[in-house]
């Protein structure tokens, strides 16, 4: 894979990653494989949005899916994707929203 497809590939996981609620999907499988029937009553959307934001998920190899019966079951590729989303910590987030701060009183935003 060349440098601009890794570069594409590596903004389509961030992508995914950025939405609040593919966070929250990800953090309730993060204890192991979950029925999507268990995901959708905590994330608290509908049924096509969650298999929509699963689907997503599923697109870009965060997670992977597996029927059993009647129900499709979904758990995480990897571990090393929490791991990616734990980096975003409060030190980060404090220190991000400073520089943002001192931006706009410079008046550069």
């Amino acid at each position: 894979m060349d440098q601009i497809s890794v570069t594409n590939f590596k903004s389509t996981v961030f992508k995914a990653l950025g939405d609040p609620s593919r966070l929250r999907i990800l953090q309730f499988l993060k204890d192991g494989e979950k029925c999507a029937c268990e995901i959708v009553p905590t994330v608290g959307f509908a049924q096509p949005t969650v298999s929509r934001h699963l689907q997503v998920l599923v697109d870009c190899g965060i997670l992977r899916r597996r029927r059993e019966g009647n129900k499709m079951l979904y758990s995480t590729t990897s571990r090393k994707i929490y791991d990616l989303i734990n980096m975003v910590d409060s030190r980060l987030v404090e220190s991000l929203s400073r520089n943002v701060m001192l931006a706009i009183q410079r008046g550069y935003r």
